[in-house]
């Protein structure tokens, strides 16, 4: 029996090849678009889940409020997570981490820069996070001061191997020498934070004013951290207030410090607090491609139920001679469902097959590095069993339920109504294909706009042109190469700072008025060439100058600030009993385009130890310039790379998120335009080839090619005009909502409508007019012959 079932099946798919084709790549095409999707959302979602323990792990929080505003922090007070570990039986063990700035190792006579790459750690790091050590003891690895350890890659990097406990590296940053105590494997790409450096944290000491560590928790089994939150108000008053600092008086005023939990496994897309250890991803973009993944899905099922209903219709006659030769019901019902399975697990197959294959295409435009291993096929392949099963038998519910009901005497009279007239499924369906299309390609188009307003919005300042040098501060004094660089031909200007628009690198500081007002912003270090090297306007006052030996106790505040703290312009005006201010620069944009311009205040400073160097330059002869600037480099810093950027690249590097997603946007949409004309397409076929006997008649009685074409377009047509007038409001709503979320935006312009309503007819109507002036061109004698 089942042998009969197979070469049944083989033979109807293949003297329908045209319609075979379609179903099966048009399911093929939905199911790879959706394994790919699916393949991003599970690795944004397991970060930081290779910890044995990551179900008990949190971060400790900090919320600021000071002067009206609250600033949420990633770190706590230098000795929280050690006393709450000593107060709260709930928490087992706690461990801090800091990122290592301007570190600088030495290998051989080459110095090498590993910013981002390093932490300071307490010991009780290997208590808390999961990360299996190939040499070394990790009980003893970090006990000691001046004591490193590093990954595998390091090991390799810096001696060509891993066996390297005991050996030392030399850093250059303070001219110390740190031995190595322990190799760790890489830590996963799965990990908030990255470093192949863990450095001995030396003990700050019992200063609950020292907020710069990030600090983690280990809960016992069972705890609810959210009682153990509620208790924190209470540990924060207890333990804040001393001489130093009178917390009960501050809270007075309105203001509170409070701490806060985050679940280990919640930081990567939940979290985005000021210094995190690293870029987390946006919980907000996996509901939207796990929304896409299931409406591409659906779209390629619906494809191929339409198609498999709609073909089902000429097998009527089939259905009909099999029943007159005795062929039971339930036979004929396991033959549809079966052809059906086959096909979906045809299409699957070549769906995994396509997923593997493009999944380094993907990585490109995701900027991820996915791999598929024997963990994904634990539940990809029952998942894939259960669309195979289930799409399967949906697809072949119709003929098989539906039509082997027929009487036999019905089916070889002709009485069984064919065609697309009457298919109110068949067009609720279309009606839901193009509805998802226009969907996908009104939010493709407000993504782009949004991300093209971005790109050109006036900023404050002139990222173009400009060249930073990253590693100026490993020079012991970067001014002398400042001063040497703008002597250079195509050098317009140049400014050394710790502090840029498009850093990653922020001053949180507190503003206490002349009026008694406080207020929370940042505070930044400059030179008297940071204005005008970026470009940024004083709309009030001076620039800071070496003319003035007062200088060093000036400052230049930012429009927002000028305005909340009700600066007038008078001399009396001071900031922390000290700075008084001489300038008002124009607000300009520092951070991300979701957030509103915070109050920022410059002061000028000597210190270079942070500090970049950036480089206002002429590109008429860039390559040139480039080659004086790294001659220039080399005289100074002989063993070091000249580490550089431009800064609109830096800029275009932080919104890369948003222009990822751009891109997947695209593709996805073109994914799903495709298969709803495949599916068109074969609707469009079908009816053609259901009225190819009336087509033939109204060609002899004198219709024209496109009287005919117009006559089998027009019922699809409509169906996309539904769908246009249903997709469009709910498509805008989404995508306003969508746009609240950024501080400076553009609206949704009408015409973004009208294009796609146009974009999304025009599509249409070129499917279906292909396959009805192909109908109607053909020779009447043919469809006529056989009747």
């Amino acid at each position: 029996m089942i042998k009969n079932y197979v070469k049944t099946a083989f033979h109807s798919l293949l003297r329908n090849k045209g319609f075979t084709f379609i179903n099966v790549f048009g399911l093929a095409l939905g199911l790879t678009t959706c394994l790919l999707i699916v393949f991003y959302v599970v690795d944004e979602l397991s970060y930081d889940r290779y910890n044995a323990n990551s179900g008990r792990i949190y971060r400790v929080n900090t919320d600021l409020k000071t002067g009206g505003g609250t600033t949420f922090f990633a770190i706590a007070a230098a000795p929280a997570g050690e006393v709450m570990a000593r107060e709260f039986p709930e928490v087992e063990k706690s461990a801090r981490l800091t990122p290592a700035v301007n570190l600088r190792f030495k290998k051989g006579n080459e110095i090498i820069r590993e910013d981002g790459k390093a932490l300071y750690c307490d010991p009780g790091i290997f208590d808390i996070f999961t990360l299996p050590m190939l040499s070394g003891d990790p009980k003893t690895a970090l006990t000691e001061p001046n004591s490193i350890v590093i990954t595998e890659s390091a090991a390799k990097k810096y001696f060509n191997n891993t066996n390297v406990v005991g050996q030392t590296l030399f850093v250059v940053t303070d001219s110390s020498v740190h031995k190595i105590t322990g190799v760790i494997k890489d830590l996963p790409a799965q990990s908030h934070f990255k470093a192949d450096f863990l450095l001995t944290l030396n003990n700050p000491g019992n200063n609950w004013m020292m907020f710069v560590f990030n600090t983690y928790i280990l809960l016992k089994p069972g705890v609810d951290y959210k009682r153990l939150e509620a208790r924190f108000d209470s540990f924060v008053r207890r333990h804040m207030n001393s001489t130093a600092f009178n917390y009960d008086k501050f809270a007075s005023k309105g203001n509170f410090i409070k701490l806060s939990l985050t679940p280990l496994t919640d930081i990567h897309l939940k979290s985005n607090r000021q210094r995190e250890l690293g870029a987390n991803g946006d919980l907000q973009y996996i509901y939207i491609f796990s929304a896409i993944a299931i409406f591409i899905l659906i779209l390629a099922c619906v494809n191929f139920m339409n198609l498999s209903t709609a073909r089902s219709a000429n097998r009527a006659r089939e259905v009909g001679v099999r029943k007159v030769l005795g062929s039971p019901r339930k036979y004929l019902i396991a033959q549809f469902l079966f052809e059906s399975v086959l096909i979906t697990f045809v299409a699957t197959l070549i769906a995994v097959l396509s997923a593997w294959a493009l999944l380094p295409l993907f990585n490109q435009l995701s900027g991820k590095d996915l791999v598929i291993t024997a963990q994904i096929f634990k539940w990809l392949l029952p998942s894939l069993t259960i669309i195979i099963i289930v799409v399967g038998i949906l697809a072949g519910a119709y003929p098989a339920f539906f039509l082997s009901a027929f009487q036999p005497i019905d089916v070889l009279k002709g009485k069984l109504s064919a065609g697309f007239k009457g298919g109110a499924l068949r067009g609720i369906l279309v009606v839901f294909q193009f509805s998802i299309s226009i969907f996908l390609i009104i939010g493709t188009l407000v993504v782009y706009g949004q991300l093209t307003y971005i790109k050109n919005k006036d900023l404050g300042f002139n990222r173009n042109e400009v060249l930073v040098i990253k590693n100026a501060n490993a020079l012991d004094n970067p001014n002398i190469l400042k001063q040497e660089i703008k002597q250079l031909p195509g050098v317009i200007d140049a400014t050394l700072s710790s502090f840029l628009p498009t850093g990653s690198k922020r001053g949180p500081s507190q503003f206490d008025s002349w009026s008694g007002k406080s207020l929370q912003g940042e505070s930044w270090t400059v030179d008297q060439d940071y204005l005008n090297t970026m470009g940024m306007k004083l709309i009030e006052g001076r620039n800071f100058s070496n003319q003035f030996l007062t200088d060093s106790s000036a400052m230049i505040i930012n429009e927002t600030a000028a305005k909340k703290l009700g600066y007038t312009g008078s001399s009396s005006e001071k900031i922390n009993n000290h700075y008084y201010i001489i300038g008002v620069v124009k607000d300009f944009n520092f951070s991300s385009l979701r957030d509103n311009v915070t109050p920022l205040a410059m002061v000028m400073a000597h210190d270079y130890w942070m500090a970049s160097l950036s480089i206002k330059v002429k590109t008429d002869n860039l390559p040139a310039l480039m080659n004086r600037i790294e001659n220039k480099w080399k005289t100074f810093a002989p063993n070091q790379h000249l580490e550089y950027s431009f800064m609109d690249d830096d800029f275009n590097a932080m919104y890369s998120n948003e222009q990822r997603m751009g891109r997947l946007f695209v593709t996805f949409t073109i994914l799903a335009i495709m298969i709803s004309c495949l599916g068109l397409f074969g609707l469009a076929a079908y009816a053609a080839e259901q009225r190819n006997r009336e087509i033939g008649i109204r060609k002899i009685l004198g219709a024209s090619v496109s009287t005919i074409a117009t006559m089998l377009s027009k019922d699809f047509l409509k169906l996309v005009l539904i769908s246009i007038f249903i997709a469009t409001p709910l498509a805008w709503w989404v995508m306003h909502q969508w746009l609240q979320d950024f501080a400076y935006h553009q609206n949704i312009q009408w015409w973004v409508l009208i294009i796609t309503a146009f974009g999304a007819g025009s599509i249409a109507f070129i499917t279906i007019s292909f396959q009805s002036i192909s109908a109607a061109l053909e020779n009447p004698v043919e469809s006529l012959r056989s009747e």
